[in-house]
């Protein structure tokens, strides 16, 4: 209990230091940076399974709640954009996966988690289940999230299309509702777990949230008292999994992130133009509807741009929704044998 206690402290700490400075997922990246630092300064940090299984269900609770259906409905007005999304997503996935197998040696799970366009506690979740090299992950992906969050300004500058309109204001679901939702999500995790899928309770809670919403029974998102613990959890589990990490190792890791989102940048880029020439429909729309991750702010983005929000929104979580399924299949073909470890540890996460 004491290493937990520490690894809370110290994660807490770092998350709230990430927020004030203004890091992109500070909850996520901010805990993962001063865990790693607490790490390699000789403090003993580690999460109990239990711990790390209930803040997965949250997490997954997270990600269903965008799914509604306003946003089906409006998805299926735009099967030429969403097929070129998907494409897109394909694409991404397929040739980063080649350029970090054969540029920095990384196994093939490793590389498709690595070059996945987004759901970053989907794919860390996935990686910690599995056994894989979390550290290279974290890093790859936290350098996409970077850069497509500071490259938001200069495209709004660009476009000059910004003005002060406030993001709608989204309502926490009640608190019967997340307690049903908590309790189905770790019912259906144990199954999940028994059928050795990985990262079980992460997509129960996916699947339970996504059900909820789908048939209306349950509306609005966790509420952030609820989430925040959660993704703060999720920011220690991956700074306890630096420990041991060389310098050689984060340039490397470094410099696959940067490979990663710019080849990512560029195959959703010409994705758009095609989207936009076919369609008819804007440009910076589709820019932002085709970003390869980055909902929260695309979102944001959509509203201060005067763009239809409907139409980012539903885009992005097709995106997601794509990636829960496509990434599992691509794990399941690939034949190299990344991942030694069980796909549930039943130790304590360290």
């Amino acid at each position: 209990m004491k290493q937990f206690a520490a690894a809370l402290a110290v994660g807490g700490a770092g998350a709230a230091l990430a927020f004030l400075l203004g890091l992109p997922a500070p909850f996520i990246t901010g805990p993962a940076i001063l865990v790693t630092l607490a790490g390699l300064g000789g403090v003993a940090m580690a999460i109990p399974v239990a711990a790390r299984d209930l803040a997965f269900v949250f997490i997954g609770l997270t990600m269903g709640t965008g799914v509604t259906p306003e946003v089906l409905d409006a998805a299926g007005r735009w099967p030429v954009s969403l097929g070129l999304l998907g494409l897109s997503v394909l694409a991404i996935i397929l040739v980063c996966r080649f350029l970090l197998m054969r540029l920095f040696g990384q196994d093939g799970r490793t590389a498709v988690l690595s070059s996945a366009p987004g759901h970053l506690s989907y794919l860390l979740g996935m990686a910690d289940a599995g056994g894989l090299n979390v550290r290279m992950i974290a890093v790859v992906q936290s350098i996409r999230i970077l850069i497509l969050t500071l490259s938001v300004p200069p495209l709004v500058i660009l476009l000059d299309r910004a003005d002060m309109v406030h993001v709608a204001v989204r309502v926490p679901m009640s608190i019967f509702a997340l307690g049903t939702s908590v309790a189905l999500a770790l019912v259906t995790g144990f199954a999940f777990k028994r059928l050795r899928l990985p990262a079980a309770f992460l997509i129960a809670g996916m699947a339970i949230s996504t059900a909820t919403h789908l048939s209306g029974s349950v509306a609005g998102h966790v509420p952030q008292w609820a989430a925040v613990p959660a993704f703060v959890m999720l920011g220690i589990l991956i700074g306890t999994r630096f420990s041991g990490v060389s310098l050689r190792e984060l340039r490397q890791a470094l410099s696959a992130g940067l490979l990663v989102t710019g080849v990512a940048i560029v195959i959703a880029v010409a994705a758009a133009f095609l989207a936009a020439r076919l369609t008819g429909l804007p440009l910076d729309m589709m820019l932002i509807a085709l970003a390869p991750g980055g909902v929260e702010t695309m979102s944001a983005m959509a509203q201060l741009m005067h763009v239809d929000a409907t139409f980012v929104t539903a885009h992005h979580v097709a995106r997601l929704f794509l990636l829960t399924f496509l990434v599992p299949f691509i794990l399941g073909r690939q034949k190299d044998g990344g991942a030694t470890a069980p796909l549930d540890r039943h130790d304590t996460a360290h």
